[in-house]
């Protein structure tokens, strides 16, 4: 299951989606049962970045799947320009599947009087888009959303003082150490390893280690072994692994 992040505002049922990924039927449909809702497109898509596991599920929006009718797809600049400008996307534009909402990095966006996100970019392999992380904010809770990033010392801001600001903190955490890489070059898709970013924030209290919900694993990944010994030494350091299905309240 690719990762993404559902939101529901639960006083006026409406649901919203980061990521646009393959597995987006599958995600949809949980996201609408926990909301109470049949079989309705969501009230929003927040997309990351033009890698395709994060913008592929925007197909199942198109004329042959649910040909749906404006729902609104929240991208930066690049983003934006790239689904305008770029078949097959631009069809779901053309065709009014789809509505392409252009938000700026650090400019907080209100999707309801409860709900609230916050984009931001991050260094990343930007082929095609900028990639972005957002910060959530709901009645009384935040949480940091970053499925993607090259290094967590290649960006400007300071990754352990933003997670001591929020009450979770979805991280990438694509490779456990790079030993699960044999044939290929890894420097050429880097990623956080999961021991260095431990490594990075062991020093924390346990309550802010506990924040800590390692996201976006490659399917090499031994974290995917629920039996194996690399989850048994993430738990043990107090921090989490998210798993789908999962639900945080905000």
């Amino acid at each position: 299951m690719v990762v993404s992040l559902g939101i529901i505002d639960p006083k006026t049922n409406q649901r919203w989606i980061i990521e646009a990924t393959p597995d987006l039927p599958r995600q949809l449909k949980l996201l609408n049962d926990l909301a109470g809702v049949e079989n309705k497109a969501p009230d929003g898509i927040l997309l990351t970045h033009a890698h395709i596991g994060h913008y592929a599920g925007l197909m199942y929006l198109g004329r042959e799947g649910m040909n749906a009718n404006g729902v609104p797809v929240y991208a930066l600049p690049r983003m934006k320009d790239y689904l305008q400008t770029n078949g097959p996307w631009s069809q779901l534009v053309y065709l009014k599947n789809i509505n392409l909402i252009g938000i700026r990095p650090e400019e907080k966006i209100r999707l309801s009087p409860s709900v609230s996100i916050t984009p931001f970019t991050v260094p990343h392999r930007d082929e095609f888009s900028e990639t972005a992380g957002y910060l959530v904010e709901g009645s009384s809770k935040k949480l940091l959303f970053i499925p993607d990033i090259d290094k967590w010392e290649k960006w400007d801001k300071n990754i352990v003082d933003l997670v001591k600001t929020v009450d979770y903190a979805f991280l990438d955490a694509t490779f456990f150490d790079g030993e699960e890489i044999q044939t290929r070059n890894i420097s050429e898709i880097p990623h956080p390893f999961v021991i260095e970013s431990m490594r990075l924030f062991g020093a924390l209290p346990e309550s802010e280690r506990g924040k800590i919900h390692f996201i976006h694993f490659n399917h090499t990944n031994p974290l995917l072994n629920p039996a194996g010994m690399a989850l048994e030494k993430v738990k043990e350091q107090g921090f989490a692994v998210a798993r789908f299905g999962a639900v945080f309240p905000l």
